[in-house]
């Protein structure tokens, strides 16, 4: 099939690769000039393992191209998938100017039967608003139809080539078969393709992410009981996460979700709910409580240097939100760096893949490290924001060698109490008994 994609952010650049693996003919569109040059001379211009190799393989092969020509890009395609920006605005709602831009231009480009997804996190109602946007210039027949993404960073590839579930929200028959052979491939172990109306499709997009962050949020709530209550929140998860109905997934106490889904889908779940009259209390709990629980280590360092950090010297592991990505939108790391910044400390940080991207809002605010033990040269302390595997196992040896006091602040609970202990650690982590050396 001839695809096109518009945006080539984490959710463009990986539904156009991934489509183009399984044999179509895909473009992928981008206002960016020098994004769209980099793709088109071969560099991806994303991080997500696994990526890389589709991406070249499918070049290679012809499958994939690249222009920042919309009427180029969409000539003759049969499906045209729109994966756009919608950032949240200062009252929480999605911004769709990207998404009915787009859609107002394609009314005047489109020259037969075509089938516009939005693949895009929107709001319920927003395919009858590009419908609209189209259908004030068109003068051939179209679909609109709402299929949401479930990628994670990190595992996007695997996700979008072995999809739990496919969602497809469209009221057309006609939509519905076309969607249906697109998407078949990636559905040959069972897994099922949901057909849906539109509203619901876009309602289940923001639903499950939702949910996912409010499972988060209450495991950080019980892990801070814990620590009032003298209980461990890893004996907890263990407890729960084996009973069926509430399963083992997202139960992992920390400092917070970040990322480019969670954070803008709950508000913009929020912002909905206001609009149709609703008080969505849970909601409004899940987030207050989350932008608390990323600076939840600053008052046990503060305590812990007697409130007393200016002049001191912190290494920082990991600045991504998760680990495998680059990506730091919403990440926790920044809104301690900040923090710890106004406090006057000196931060060393290192980050497998994020570092480029912090420099880029930091700044030469901080000192940026080669290494995850050059971080920690001098430093009188070790802060953990993000569980790299590559953090989880240290040479204990070296980092008591470096670090001026065998002092370690885990946002993510990477150690084993009993081992930090042995070793003669101070050891704060999140919902466990702190670890005095």
């Amino acid at each position: 099939m001839k695809i096109a994609v518009v945006g080539t952010g984490y959710v463009g650049l990986v539904t156009g690769t991934c489509f183009a693996e399984t044999g179509n003919n895909v473009t992928c569109i981008d206002i960016d000039v020098e994004k769209v040059n980099k793709l088109k001379q071969g560099t991806i211009t994303i991080y997500e393992p696994g990526l890389d190799v589709l991406f070249e393989r499918n070049i290679k092969q012809d499958r994939l191209q690249f222009t920042t020509n919309l009427e180029e890009g969409i000539k003759d395609a049969q499906i045209i998938f729109l994966a756009l920006p919608t950032p949240p605005g200062e009252d929480g709602s999605a911004d769709l100017k990207y998404v009915l831009k787009v859609a107002d231009d394609l009314g005047h480009l489109l020259e037969s039967y075509t089938v516009v997804v939005d693949k895009s996190t929107v709001p319920v109602g927003t395919a009858e608003k590009v419908h609209a946007a189209i259908a004030a210039n068109a003068k051939v027949d179209f679909d609109v139809v709402s299929n949401p993404e479930f990628l994670r960073e990190g595992v996007a590839v695997e996700d979008f080539m072995k999809p739990d579930r496919v969602v497809i929200g469209t009221s057309s028959d006609k939509a519905k078969k076309v969607m249906e052979k697109l998407y078949l491939p990636f559905v040959r172990q069972g897994n099922p393709i949901i057909f849906m109306d539109e509203r619901s499709a876009e309602m289940t997009k923001y639903a499950a992410n939702a949910f996912l962050a409010t499972k988060i949020t209450f495991m950080n709530e019980i892990a801070n009981l814990c620590e009032r209550a003298g209980a461990d929140v890893d004996n907890v998860r263990k407890g729960i996460g084996t009973d069926s109905r509430i399963g083992k997934r997202f139960l992992f106490a920390g400092i917070g979700y970040g990322g480019s889904c969670f954070p803008k889908d709950v508000q913009a779940l929020a912002k909905t709910a206001n609009e149709f009259d609703y008080d969505f209390k849970i909601l409004n709990s899940v987030m207050n409580v989350n932008h608390q629980q990323k600076t939840r280590l600053i008052p046990q360092l503060k305590a812990h240097f007697n409130n007393n950090l200016k002049d001191k010297t912190l290494a920082v592991w990991g600045l991504s939100f998760k680990p495998y990505t680059d990506d730091i939108r919403e990440a926790p790391s920044l809104e301690n760096i900040h923090a710890l910044l106004a406090e006057g400390v000196k931060v060393k940080a290192y980050d497998p893949e994020a570092m480029d991207n912090v420099k880029q809002i930091v700044g030469d605010k901080i000192e940026y490290a080669d290494s995850a033990y050059g971080a920690l040269l001098e430093a009188d302390a070790l802060l953990i924001f993000t569980e790299w595997p590559a953090f989880r196992t240290p040479d204990f040896e070296v980092v008591s060698k470096l670090l001026k006091n065998k002092v370690i602040f885990d946002g993510r609970n990477l150690f084993d109490l009993d081992q930090v202990q042995e070793l003669g650690y101070t050891y704060y982590s999140i919902g466990r008994k702190t670890v005095k050396g």
